[in-house]
């Protein structure tokens, strides 16, 4: 197995999660030897949930190269935290800072297997099977002048791969260079023969965030799971909480495959990808467990559903919000499905991975008070 695609069309399956949420505003602490940052003034995030600690333990650790993972589980802890630990850290791209022009390949620079390098694993003191992490996302910013995009022929979502197998000659491997301005918030490239261009607006978040998997399993870090994972989804960015139960002792929580933007869909399998400057605060809710992907800020809750097919991904969503409105209102099942099927809004992520991702969405201030 010696290609991204090939992995991908013989990964294992898998499931999803993340729960439950509070945030905290920015800060400009920064990080020594972490790479230079764009700047992204102005930037629209969502409200922060109130009442995160501010005044806990910083963590400032920048990995080496040699640092970096490559699997969810299976890693030995890079670093060890307390709950309330603010990290101040960097994370590299998706290609494992091989690809930086055009004329760089991913499978001619890439080494096998390293796909998503992930800054971590921090081991969370007194965590254990049961519990929960939440990540609040205090910052995700670009760290890099540039971010590259590409395609690899067999992947994505309207080629033909071993799962959906079609006649017809593969399309090339392609790599496409996109320069940032920071000023405009912008990241700028062109087509492939020059004669067009185009600009897509800068919206970073991390596609990958994870825990290690339950029952000692290892897996890649291309693959989302119920221990989050390669989610690839938007709202894994500043201003949002992200939750995770904890399948092992210490949770060994990891983070990186920053992504500069994405479309809705990631339907190449490759969003704007770049290294990030990463500033989250680590926090440890005890006995409360996260069996379904949650995200929340002030003003949405969120679940992430993984699944194949498509309709799966997005039952397992759709189901824990049903369940979220009837807890946080006392409905019947049935009324909460009724509102849940009024109110929700639920995008399509991603359909490349080995498991596809569909976010439920719902403005928390339509959910009606509990009686």
């Amino acid at each position: 197995m010696n290609s991204r695609r090939e992995f991908l069309m013989h990964a294992p399956l898998g499931l999803a999660g993340v729960l439950m949420a509070r945030d905290l505003g920015a800060s400009d602490v920064g990080a020594s030897g972490v790479a230079a940052r764009t700047g992204t003034p102005g930037a629209p995030v969502p409200r922060p949930l109130p009442g995160a600690a501010v005044d806990g333990p910083v963590l400032r650790w920048v990995p080496t190269h040699e640092e970096l993972v490559y699997t969810f589980g299976g890693a030995a802890p890079r670093q060890r935290i307390v709950s309330g630990t603010r990290i101040v850290t960097w994370t590299e791209d998706c290609f494992d800072g091989a690809v930086k022009t055009a004329a760089d390949l991913p499978s001619q620079k890439m080494p096998a297997g390293h796909d998503n390098p992930q800054t971590g694993p921090f081991f969370v003191e007194g965590a254990e099977p049961g519990d929960t992490v939440a990540v609040h996302l205090v910052k995700v910013e670009p760290a890099r002048p540039y971010a590259v995009s590409s395609f690899g022929p067999g992947f994505g979502a309207i080629v033909g791969t071993d799962r959906t197998a079609m006649l017809g000659a593969d399309l090339p491997e392609t790599t496409w260079r996109y320069d940032v301005d920071a000023t405009r918030r912008v990241a700028r490239t062109t087509s492939a023969d020059g004669a067009h261009a185009w600009e897509v607006p800068l919206s970073p978040f991390l596609g990958c965030l994870g825990v290690a998997p339950s029952m000692g399993e290892v897996r890649s870090t291309i693959v989302p799971g119920n221990f989050g994972g390669n989610m690839d989804c938007p709202e894994v960015r500043a201003g949002n909480t992200v939750f995770l139960s904890v399948n092992v002792p210490g949770a060994l929580l990891s983070f990186g495959d920053g992504h500069y933007a994405m479309g809705e869909g990631e339907i190449m399998g490759a969003a704007i990808e770049g290294a990030m400057n990463v500033e989250v605060v680590v926090e440890l809710i005890k006995k409360v467990a996260t069996p379904i992907p949650r995200i929340e800020n002030a003003d949405e809750v969120m679940f992430v559903g993984t699944g194949r097919p498509l309709e799966d991904a997005a039952r397992v969503a759709f189901k824990a919000m049903v369940g979220w409105v009837r807890g946080a209102s006392g409905m019947s099942d049935l009324d909460a499905y009724q509102f849940v099927s009024q109110f929700a809004k639920a995008p399509i992520i991603q359909l490349v991975d080995p498991e596809y991702t569909v976010l439920v969405k719902i403005d928390k201030k339509r959910v009606p008070a509990r009686r």
